[in-house]
């Protein structure tokens, strides 16, 4: 009489498939990016309130206007208004709180 036996491998390859498939959406879970911040923009060009060199001066002169530089670390490193903050637009959200919330902020 023949052993009857079943064999394993097919069940082998099943295994592995599955283990691959929750390897797989795992891996896309955990890398998913963030939803990107909505904030509010200007409707058009007209609607940005723009300053004039001169009054920036001033306003920085008197110590009622800090400039804030938003280009790359690089950037900034490279040449800059003397005494402006440096802050890339990219950490802008988690860095707020660095600057004084009752001086005109003046990016550039």
């Amino acid at each position: 009489m023949a052993e009857s036996r079943k064999n394993p491998f097919p069940w082998f390859l099943v295994g592995i498939g599955i283990l691959l498939l929750v390897v797989g959406f795992g891996w896309i879970i955990l890398n998913q990016q963030p939803s990107p911040e909505v904030t509010s923009t200007p409707a058009s060009v007209e609607q940005v309130q723009r300053v004039s060199l001169a009054d920036a001066k001033a306003a920085y002169d008197a110590g009622t206007a800090v400039f804030l530089d938003v280009r790359a670390s690089s950037s900034y490193e490279a040449s800059h208004i003397s005494g402006a903050v440096s802050i890339p637009l990219n950490e802008l959200p988690t860095r707020m709180a660095e600057l004084k919330q009752d001086t005109w902020i003046i990016p550039y």
